[in-house]
């Protein structure tokens, strides 16, 4: 009876440690922005967390043309096109489903910003940009892209 316990003890602790060890990669996958205009793929490079944009509703211009990054304040890169733009760079997780220390770059502004990313739910990301101190900011709601 005794060994019986030990053993259920032993398999119960063994399944738990794959679970514990995906907490960090859980945000690693595609998620379709607020505005469902695109689609970032999160990645991780090193012991950080990235991610480019690899989705456009909407690809081209109104003139038909590759749309830009326009609004970049880099002139070198203001002629690259948005698809393929890391977006969100240096994110570490910290704990409980959190990741800072991170930037995220805004193509429609050309700007870029300290930002947090929280898991809401398996398939739901709380991505909140911020300047200075993160009460000043924007939060958006990020949904998992299958």
């Amino acid at each position: 009876m005794y060994a019986r316990k030990i053993a259920l003890l032993i398999l119960i602790l063994f399944s738990a440690l794959p679970v514990v060890s995906q907490t960090k990669d859980a945000i690693l996958g595609k998620w379709l922005n607020a505005s469902g205009e695109g689609q970032i793929l999160v990645y991780k490079t090193g012991d950080t967390y990235a991610g480019k944009l690899i989705w456009l509703k909407e690809v081209n211009n109104r003139d038909g043309q590759l749309k830009r990054d326009e609004k970049n304040p880099k002139s070198a890169l203001k002629n690259r096109p948005l698809l393929g733009i890391e977006l969100l760079q240096n994110f570490v997780y910290q704990k409980d489903g959190v990741w800072e220390d991170g930037s995220i770059y805004d193509p429609k502004t050309g700007k870029t910003y300290s930002c947090t990313i929280s898991m809401i739910s398996s398939d739901k990301l709380s991505v909140r940009g911020y300047v200075g101190i993160s009460l000043l900011g924007r939060t958006e709601t990020w949904q998992r892209a299958y």
